[in-house]
């Protein structure tokens, strides 16, 4: 991992795409200088190291070679590029209890490839290790690199594993491996609340609020900084509590992994009971009965039967079958090809049952171990999810930042007017802070929050639970939606009892059924299949044993309802299980009675067709096929052979080659696939909301284009291109065909029609998003591999992909993101996308963002429409705290000009009974029960947004300006801050003792009379007002939200706060202007400025509802001013629409034709399709974009 650029000398290397790492060595000058510095800021320093890691290590640190190095930092070079900092450890095998040879030319480990050999340094016995997310990586001197440790490496070949591992490893070894890899434990601890309560006090933005409430304490703002510092430790702690829940459930789903009893085979001493946390990847296990795997291993000798629904979110028994043997050196995962995961136990799958091969017991090879393994991998993704990329939350940073400075220009101009007339410094500086922390509210973070809340909430009625609550807000921006596995669109249905004949062994046999605690389970199809045939499976027992059967062999015999058979029953042999790459699977038989043994595969008929005898195949056999999977028929192929071997000890050595040749077509197995009757309203109402949807199934592509269009995922009246792509051959380069599927009426009967592949072209009045490319997931790999540059033209419009590899479903989504889609994946479990929602209760769904309790597709309309209706909150709640900072700005800076500012109950009945209140009910309104055909606003610099904000505070500038200037030409008007106690003491209605009372609670009152004056009379209830207004108009409901009215609370809220504000402005009581430190007035001045706030109402409502909102007139700027979507998407859909020889039908392409062809150089195997992954990398925590300021 990471070689170095350049010669040994340098301190940087590259970790392929992802990290870049650079070596450090401490400098203890620079440590005890950061010491002192640290201790003088009052520890302020080591706050800004804790928020920058890397500007600990740069100020602490010299650069120099990764080989001293005894800090590294980490840089991602991705767009967020963030920083990790970690310190070098040393291990010394001297520390262990027997003696290890000094001698570089002796290998410490038997493994030759083994990175251990390379790793320590000797004579002195030392390595150098680094853990980076729970993986540790070794110094390798050889290469000159990182590598992980922990697992075996990739290079070994079949040969090796077995002659290497295959008998144990001795226990010296075994002591080395465990000092250098680490134990074998996934251990999450429970988080301790003090540390999580820190790291969230910590947050840079809880720190600025800390100053804030500091500040206004100090200047007696006491009741608004008490209910602001309540809301927020309610917060702090809510969120505390709910971290401290997910520790916990967590530390709860890997604890038993950790304490698993396993018999480990240990060279010339035997076998042996281990805890599974000393396990090292080498290792020989025994596997017993049922058993649940510590580790990732190797099936070396035996079979067994795994449930891996903690990897697939599918309680379907998987067989595994033992790692062939072969003398070549090819490392073992090229030689099984994909296929290597058949022999591969994964950590946290359960073995159901074991099949002894007959010469010993079932053993395995500890592949990986720890945080390396499968379920590692799991956790891994929980602990350090993808950061968010999301516009929203960049684009609030940098709106707070402006906000920022803003705050800071008016500090400034605090400043020079306090400086000017000559007050003292102090009061400067508490006047000029006061302003400052004026535009950022502290009220910030616990409303954006809030919203999410709410919609979570809503969701988790609806039985759809979140992990990522960020991922709520983005929800609102999907518009493609993928759905993986087509039993989530459709159910499937069999037909009646067969008669024996050779078609209904094969149907009986050829499965993956077993057998659990009476009870048959497996796949839905194959328990389908089976349930056809009426035979029953029973366990092996003395009755069958006259027919040579062994005890671990499956039995399958007739049921009581079951056609008569001249068969008493069959046993299976062997099972060489299903290949997603093969297409097939099969079964080695026998017939009780019979000597010999008989071969039964089924598959897809393509596929199975091949390995057919042609004379058995039917002539017509294209054209059945194609008649019964255009009518969305589930197909499969059925076959048959007898073997010329009459020993059953043969049988476990035959090839899966040889077997599975020279067969006799049996025939088709037809089975219904029934939309469920969900399927259809929900796939109707996403693309009347213009919401792309993609299949990606594994079934036959026919099939697939039939259910997609039964279902209405290709509307009525489009047109189906048919993608095609072969891999070069010989001289003959990769190509791509374009084959047109013509709908054709051929009498079958109702709703029945052949497929065609005709040679005419898409009408040209019908281009543009009328037609949908189809292809298989072979065609995907030739395509992504060799005509790279024409994926996205084809992405754009492809709406079935079939017979895709789990790799190749990843790729396809993250080729979409590229395109700057916003990707939902419905699916049984984890997936790497913006938003995956997982329809499984298995252990893998833990990882998705949203899983549902509802088995079909209804909570992915649920789901947008919240996560609309969130957005739209968050943009309404981010607006409006916005204006109210702004407004308030105005209305002090204006007071500040004659050294005023307003009272604590004026700000108070502003930032409490308002904007607090608000800012709390604002999100609940519910979400509108219709989507509609366009998706909210994504970005809050926007034009439309900008505009709203600019305006606004134009009208409230305007109104209070006018409004500052105006009160002075009045002939009532005086200077009362100037002649304060002038003014009280002509006052009847009012106590001479006023400022002075003020200034006894503490009140920042730096001259007589900085608080009460005509001004500060006129300003109050303009400001207020205002903040109502704004309230209001940024509470948008339809098309996205239920209307402001069925809102209640929020509605209660604002009409009680407008009618107490009014209340205040034109009573006359002694008590209320006493308390809110208000002149009275002539009641004509107050009715005008309740016409100005009106006036200023209508005004700015018109403007924001007919013309900001208005999204046809957006349109059309748009259009006129020739702005076009910076969505790669858009873009080539607009250069698709104007290329008249697109899309291309009746044509085949070759690599290398000019532009249409295109090798792409970063193409690895079909499972490492979806990216290279660096072996440093990884991902780390989400971040809120207030957390980031």
């Amino acid at each position: 991992v990471g070689r170095e650029k350049g010669d040994s000398t340098q301190n940087s290397h590259v970790l392929f795409t992802l990290q870049e790492v650079f070596g450090y060595r401490t400098q203890n000058l620079r440590r005890a200088l950061c010491l002192v510095t640290s201790i003088l800021t009052c520890g302020f320093l080591l706050l800004v190291f804790y928020w920058k890691p890397q500007w600990r290590v740069w100020a602490n640190c010299i650069p120099c070679p990764l080989q001293e190095a005894d800090t590294v930092l980490l840089k991602t070079t991705d767009k967020f590029q963030r920083y990790m900092r970690k310190k070098v450890v040393c291990l010394y095998l001297s520390t262990l209890k027997f003696p290890i040879s000094k001698n570089p030319e002796e290998p410490l480990v038997a493994d030759r490839h083994s990175v251990i050999n390379q790793a320590v340094l000797k004579p002195e016995l030392k390595l150098q290790c680094v853990q980076v997310q729970k993986i540790r990586y070794v110094w390798n001197y050889s290469e000159k690199r990182f590598q992980k440790v922990g697992l075996l490496e990739d290079s070994n070949s079949c040969h090796d594993i077995y002659h290497t591992f295959g008998l144990g490893l001795t226990s010296e070894e075994q002591e080395v491996r465990r000092l250098v890899c680490g134990p074998n434990a996934i251990e999450v601890g429970i988080q301790p609340i003090w540390k999580l309560l820190v790291k969230q006090v910590l947050n840079p933005f809880y720190v600025f609020q800390a100053f804030t409430l500091t500040l206004w304490l100090s200047q007696g703002y006491i009741e608004y900084s008490v209910a602001i510092i309540i809301l927020s430790v309610i917060s702090i702690v809510l969120s505390v509590y709910d971290l401290r829940q997910q520790s916990v459930k967590l530390h709860n789903l890997v604890e038993d992994h950790n304490k698993v009893q396993v018999t480990v085979m240990v060279k010339d001493k035997g076998l042996q009971e281990l805890e599974s946390r000393l396990l090292v990847p080498g290792d020989t296990i025994i596997l017993p009965g049922k058993f649940s795997l510590p580790c990732d291993a190797i099936l070396i000798d035996g079979s067994c039967v795994v449930n891996e629904g903690m990897l697939t979110g599918e309680s379907i028994p998987v067989t595994k079958t033992p790692l062939p043997h072969s003398e070549n050196t090819m490392a073992w995962k090229s030689h099984s090809s994909e296929d290597y995961r058949k022999h591969v136990l994964f950590c946290g799958t359960e073995v159901i049952q074991v099949k002894p091969s007959g010469q010993g017991p079932v053993r395995a090879v500890v592949l990986q171990t720890g945080y390396n393994t499968a379920k590692g991998d799991l956790v891994r993704s929980i602990l350090y999810p993808r950061p968010l990329n999301f516009k929203l939350y960049n684009d609030a940073f940098k709106f707070i930042v402006f906000l920022a400075c803003l705050g800071a220009v008016g500090f400034l101009y605090a400043l020079g007017v306090y400086m000017y007339h000559g007050v003292s410094p102090r009061d400067t500086t508490t006047m000029a802070l006061l302003i400052l922390t004026i535009t950022v509210p502290p009220v910030l973070p616990a409303a954006l929050t809030t919203g999410i809340v709410y919609a979570q909430k809503r969701l988790k009625k609806k039985k759809i639970f979140c992990i990522s609550q960020q991922r709520i807000n983005m929800c609102g921006q999907i518009n493609l939606v993928c759905f993986d596995k087509a039993q989530q669109i459709h159910s499937f249905a069999s037909g009646k009892d067969l008669p024996w004949s050779p078609l209904c062994a094969a149907m009986a046999s050829c499965h993956s059924l077993i057998l659990l605690n009476g009870t048959i389970q497996g796949d839905p199809l194959d328990l389908k299949m089976f349930e056809g045939t009426a035979w029953i499976m029973e366990d092996c027992s003395a009755d069958y044993c006259k027919f040579g059967m062994l005890d671990s062999n499956t039995i399958i015999k007739p049921g009581p309802k079951a056609s008569w058979s001249p068969v008493e029953a069959i046993a299976i042999l062997r099972q060489f299980p299903f290949s997603s790459s093969l297409q097939r699977m099969s079964v080695v038989a026998q017939l009780a009675g019979e000597d010999h043994f008989h071969v039964y595969v089924k598959g897809a008929p393509e596929m199975l067709a091949k390995f057919c005898k042609s004379e058995t195949v039917p002539k017509d056999f294209p054209q059945k096929l194609r008649s019964y999977t255009i009518q969305g028929f589930r197909v499969i192929a059925l076959a048959h052979k007898a073997l010329k071997i009459e020993k059953l000890s043969e049988v476990q050595n035959l090839a899966r080659e040889k077997v599975e040749s020279e067969l006799t077509f049996l025939g088709l197995l037809i089975m219904e696939n029934r939309l469920k009757k969900e399927t259809k309203p929900v796939l109707k109402e996403l693309s009347e909301a213009h919401i792309r949807m993609v299949m990606i199934t594994g079934d036959n592509l026919q099939t697939a284009i039939t259910v997609a269009k039964n279902s209405e995922m290709i509307p009525r009246g489009s047109q189906v291109i048919l993608v095609e792509a072969n891999e070069p051959e010989d001289f003959v380069p990769a190509s791509v065909t374009w084959q047109l599927i013509e709908d054709q009426e051929n009498g079958l009967g109702r709703n029945e029609t052949y497929l065609n592949i005709g040679n005419s072209s898409v009408p040209d009045g019908t281009r543009g998003s009328c037609y949908h490319f189809a292809m298989s997931g072979k065609s995907y790999q030739v395509i992504f591999q060799h005509f790279n540059s024409l994926l996205p033209k084809i992405l754009v419009n492809g709406t079935i992909f079939a017979r895709m590899s789990p790799a190749q479903k990843s790729s396809l989504v993250e080729e979409f993101q590229k395109l700057n889609y916003y990707v939902a994946m419905c699916g049984d479990g984890a997936n790497d996308c913006g938003v995956s929602i997982s329809l499984s209760e298995q252990e893998a769904s833990v990882a998705s963002h949203f899983t549902s309790k509802m088995a079909n597709i209804e909570c992915v309309p649920q789901l947008i429409r919240e996560g609309r209706a969130a957005l739209v909150s968050s943009f309404g709640v981010f607006k409006y705290l916005t204006m109210y900072g702004l407004i308030q700005f105005i209305g002090t800076s204006l007071l500040y000009w004659q050294l005023q500012l307003f009272g604590n109950y004026q700000y108070l009945m502003q930032d409490v009974a308002i904007t607090l209140m608000v800012c709390l009910t604002m999100s609940s309104t519910h979400a509108y029960p219709k989507l509609a055909p366009y998706r909210p606003a994504g970005q809050l610099l926007s034009p439309p947004l900008l505009l709203s904000v600019f305006l606004n505070t134009c009208f409230t500038c305007i109104v209070q300006v006018c409004a500052f200037l105006y009160v002075k030409q009045q002939p009532w008007y005086c200077e009362v801050y100037r002649y304060s106690k002038c003014f009280l003491d002509s006052q009847s209605n009012f106590s001479t003792n006023v400022s002075l009372e003020r200034n006894g609670t503490g009140n920042a009152t730096l001259i007589p009379g900085s608080i009460l004056s005509f001004e500060s009379t006129t300003l109050w209830p303009i400001t207020t007002i205002n903040c109502i207004m704004v309230a209001f108009i940024f509470s948008k409901g339809k098309p996205f939200r239920k209307p402001i009215f069925t809102n209640y609370m929020f509605s209660f809220l604002l009409m009680s706060a407008l009618g107490l504000t009014v209340f205040i402005l034109f009573s006359d009581f002694q008590a209320i202007y006493h308390g809110m430190q208000l002149i009275p007035t002539l009641t004509s001045w107050r009715v005008l400025i309740l016409v100005a706030v009106l006036t200023q109402f209508c005004v700015a409502f018109f403007v924001e509802d007919v013309i900001l909102q208005n999204r046809k007139l957006w349109l059309w700027i748009k259009k006129e001013c020739g702005f076009s979507s910076k969505s790669q998407y858009r873009n080539w859909q607009k250069k698709l629409a104007e290329d008249s020889t697109w899309p291309p039908t009746h044509r085949t392409d070759y690599s290398g034709d000019g532009e249409n062809g295109f090798i792409n150089p970063g193409y690895e195997d079909p499972e490492q399709i979806p990216r290279a992954k660096s072996e440093l990398g990884g991902q780390t925590p989400e971040e809120h974009f207030w957390t980031r300021l």
